[in-house]
């Protein structure tokens, strides 16, 4: 994804970033604006989905005094605020055929009309596109239009569930704690663990943002120090320990007691994360230094930082 959102950032292409609900897709469309040539320009998100059709069109178009009822004055859309920027259309996939033809054309044009103005305005615009659905499946069933979906994905970006990913739950586990600690004043210094444990063993169906709700639920009871198991939600602690479905993982330790579920990237993650202190990785695991050793010889992961 880290390269997918470099090589988007370098270029002008409209970007239709897919991934299921939660998964951080505007963290990723917000990175690719703001590590792009339109930084300094806005970056404006519509949610397709809030909205009814006559409400949406307004939204992203904008509309003249007496266009409908309640027209009282001209109104810049969206698509106007984001002049020179990025205009991100979340859940797009739920846009009426209505909006679907409208939007083809400023795709092809790069022109708008506000409702009720038969004027075409030409728009200098970045077009991000995003949605939890599988686009190509709604073209085959008919709801979608096959030249607009092709338009959008000039260049797209599937954004994994968290739990495919489970190297990155440490360190998006601590930039959230970061985020709460200079939110709420406090000075927590992370997860204890068999906090951890039950962080890289859960199933995470919320995604990101569940992560992010767990990590402020626990701030709510953690004081100070480490946030331990019965500040978490009750969901994680009585949930059946799961790294995935259908797919089998090495579980660092190998008796029969639970144990941290991690793999060789995720292990490079955590010796990056705490400098190769082995000790201290040993201690996030809730296992021993041994243990940490053991698997680093086995996937052949250098015992220091100096000869990866």
């Amino acid at each position: 994804v880290f390269a997918a959102i470099q090589a988007a950032a370098a270029s002008e292409a409209t970007i239709l970033i897919q991934g299921e609900s939660g998964t951080g897709k505007e963290l990723v469309a917000g990175a690719i604006h703001y590590n792009g040539a339109r930084a300094d320009a806005p970056m404006v998100a519509v949610n397709c989905s809030a909205l009814s059709e006559s409400l949406l069109e307004s939204e992203l178009f904008g509309h003249v005094k007496g266009a409908f009822t309640g027209a009282v004055r001209d109104r810049m859309g969206r698509f106007e605020e984001a002049a020179a920027g990025t205009i991100l259309l979340d859940e797009i996939g739920e846009i009426s055929p209505f909006i679907q033809v409208k939007l083809l054309r400023v795709l092809q044009e790069r022109e708008i009309e506000r409702v009720g103005e038969s004027l075409g305005r030409k728009i200098d615009i970045r077009v991000i596109a995003s949605t939890n659905k599988d686009l190509l499946q709604l073209v085959k069933q008919g709801r979608f239009r096959e030249d607009l979906y092709y338009r959008l994905k000039v260049f797209p970006i599937r954004v994994p569930p968290l739990r495919e990913r489970k190297e990155d739950i440490p360190l998006l586990t601590g930039f959230f704690i970061d985020q709460q600690n200079a939110k709420t004043g406090k000075r927590i210094r992370g997860l204890s663990p068999t906090a951890m444990r039950l962080f890289l063993d859960y199933y995470w169906p919320g995604n990101v943002r569940e992560l992010e709700n767990a990590v402020e639920h626990a701030f709510v009871l953690c004081q100070r120090g480490d946030i331990d198991t019965l500040d978490l939600p009750v969901e994680l602690r009585q949930a059946e320990y799961r790294a995935g479905v259908g797919k089998t993982v090495t579980t660092i330790g190998g008796n029969s007691r639970k144990r941290a579920a991690i793999d060789r990237e995720g292990l490079l993650l955590m010796l990056d994360q705490y400098g190769w202190n082995k000790a201290e990785v040993a201690r996030q695991l809730g296992v021993s230094r041994t243990a940490v050793w053991k698997y680093m010889k086995k996937w052949a992961i250098p015992l220091s930082l100096e000869i990866v």
